[in-house]
């Protein structure tokens, strides 16, 4: 006779004692998802020394001036309300770090960020932010390096084609990569909801500057992870 017709346990006798059911009513639930949270540093055409500079992210929330920018950072910039935080009342936890380079079409943050590149100099320029760059966490007092660039959801180096046609244009795409290798995928950190914290560029030495071309810089970092927050109900 099937489990569950009357006069039969509705569970198989050798599933083991059934877990104790509270008499009260619970007075708070937990919510968990995935979230990406993003922040963004320009580097404007003038030329501007990287060699030994330090850049700050996940600082200046939306609607606001900073990292480079001159104008107010958009949703494509970042998705941060509160400079150095993550949402209100979420504990977040990163299990991978990813890194977009491109270029905008402007000497300054004036540009659209859609140049292709597609060039001999701006490859240059894509190469010398992925190879001398390195990322950092910065929490308050303490710093913990996460890796160089080059491995930071880029999957090893720069991808893609140029071709030379007749006339001597170029046609074509170059970026970093993939997300194909991710930081903290088996441990990941842990990033409570009242902790301030940053991730900072660091450029080493050998770094060449943002040559006076007709482009800028544009360095997007993104935290992939899950979110945890407490939804009270009673």
């Amino acid at each position: 006779m099937p489990y569950g017709v009357p006069g039969v346990p509705i569970i198989s006798p050798d599933a083991g004692p059934l877990p104790p059911v509270p008499l009260q009513q619970p007075t708070n639930l937990f919510r968990f998802g995935e979230q990406s949270i993003w922040s963004t540093q320009m580097h404007v055409a003038a030329p501007t020394v990287l060699a030994s500079t330090t850049h700050r992210l996940f600082t200046t929330p939306i609607g606001q001036v900073g990292q480079g920018f001159t104008n107010a950072l958009s949703i494509g910039e970042t998705n941060l309300k509160e400079g150095g935080r993550v949402p209100s009342g979420v504990a977040y936890d990163v299990f991978g770090v990813a890194v977009q380079v491109a270029l905008s079409d402007g000497t300054a943050d004036a540009g659209d960020i859609m140049n292709p590149v597609d060039t001999q100099a701006k490859i240059t320029q894509l190469m010398n932010i992925i190879t001398n760059g390195v990322l950092t966490w910065d929490f308050t007092q303490t710093a913990v390096d996460i890796s160089p660039i080059l491995l930071a959801g880029a999957g090893g180096g720069a991808f893609g084609a140029v071709a030379q046609n007749a006339a001597g244009a170029s046609s074509g795409n170059m970026n970093n990569g993939n997300g194909s290798i991710w930081m903290y995928r088996k441990h990941p950190v842990a990033l409570p909801g009242n902790c301030t914290f940053s991730i900072v560029i660091r450029y080493g030495s050998r770094t060449g500057p943002v040559a006076a071309t007709d482009y800028s810089c544009y360095i997007r970092v993104v935290l992939l992870g899950y979110y945890k927050n407490v939804i009270e109900i009673g």
